[in-house]
């Protein structure tokens, strides 16, 4: 098969597409002709060296992709060759085929496109299990997302609408409009405005924050909780050291909560497995009724992948990247 290999370290033009080894399958997997696969920020880190595959994952790039089933190991059940599905995976989405695990595969949403289907398992599996199966997100409470405009920003948004949440974003000034659109009831634009006084303006505060900064928010993001508020980190993008007052935190008893996707186990209550079949279950029927949709920015083939990391990276993207692959 063909796939994007990283030649060393770097910049977008590491991206190599190139001759692999197939993949091998084994029980309980299934093979995939990968018809599309989608850029996150984590395969920008792993291009870079600083976000290496969990033990036993694929060194190729992408943790989803959509495609059709071509062979079944021994002891799947539930799933037939020729089925359209999408899959979170540990690694492999920038290749012709990848193998997965059963588990871990959702069926193609009624109504969404084979190749947009690819942009959806890693943001879902993501948002839901952070904010709903973590967090508990519950009808009329206020959800505070930050980076609204990106992948996960836009479909937490919708998520949070979809269940009755009410939701507030942090973005960039052209974002703004976009986010609004997908349902949030406050957007603020974290460049000029305090997002602190805006939910507090607002709402009082609030009771699940999605945050992908880390370190740079951590006291902030203390202040705007709101009593029993729980604060979900799942990323480092300002940085992995900052200081906490506890004393504020034991005042509105509150959660601080820092959880990952991409190296939890198959299988377990938290594993990955756990996480599909309830996506599949609650959300799924989010996404086909069209109340949560995928955002997608752009379309380019794999051949591409270097201008797709250059456009994620890019200040106006909104939405998801996909990459479309294709055997040849």
């Amino acid at each position: 098969m063909h796939a994007i290999v990283v030649t060393e370290p770097g910049g977008p033009e590491v991206l190599r597409w190139t001759e692999y080894p197939d993949p091998t399958l084994g029980p309980g997997q299934v093979l995939l002709d990968v018809a599309a696969t989608a850029v996150n920020r984590a395969d920008l880190l792993q291009r870079r060296g600083l976000y290496p595959p969990p033990p036993g994952a694929s060194e190729i790039l992408g943790l989803e992709c959509s495609g059709v089933i071509a062979e079944l190991g021994e002891g799947v059940s539930g799933w037939n060759i020729g089925d359209h599905v999408c899959a979170l995976l540990s690694g492999g989405g920038y290749a012709e085929q990848v193998v997965v695990s059963a588990a871990q595969l959702l069926p193609v949403p009624a109504g969404i496109d084979i190749a947009v289907a690819a942009s959806l398992p890693e943001i879902a599996c993501t948002v839901w299990s952070n904010v709903v199966m973590t967090a508990g997100l519950q009808r009329g409470d206020v959800l505070l997302v930050h980076g609204g405009g990106g992948g996960i920003g836009t479909h937490a948004i919708q998520v949070g609408k979809a269940l009755g949440a009410k939701v507030a974003v942090t973005a960039s000034a052209g974002k703004l409009d976009r986010c609004r659109e997908l349902g949030a009831d406050l957007a603020i634009d974290y460049r000029s405005q305090d997002f602190v006084t805006e939910v507090r303006n607002a709402f009082g505060g609030a009771d699940v924050v999605l945050d992908n900064m880390g370190a740079a928010y951590l006291s902030r993001n203390i202040d705007v909780l709101a009593p029993d508020g729980r604060l979900v980190v799942i990323g480092m993008q300002g940085g992995t050291k900052g200081e906490m007052n506890f004393a504020k935190l034991l005042a509105k008893r509150g959660h601080v909560i820092a959880t990952g996707l991409r190296g939890r186990p198959d299988t377990g209550k938290s594993g990955k497995s756990a996480i599909v079949a309830s996506v599949r279950e609650h959300l799924w029927p989010l996404i086909e009724e069209a109340k949560v949709q995928p955002v997608v920015h752009a379309e380019l083939p794999i051949t591409e992948a270097a201008r797709a990391h250059e456009m994620l990276d890019g200040p106006d993207t909104v939405g998801k990247v996909v990459l479309r692959v294709g055997r040849s």
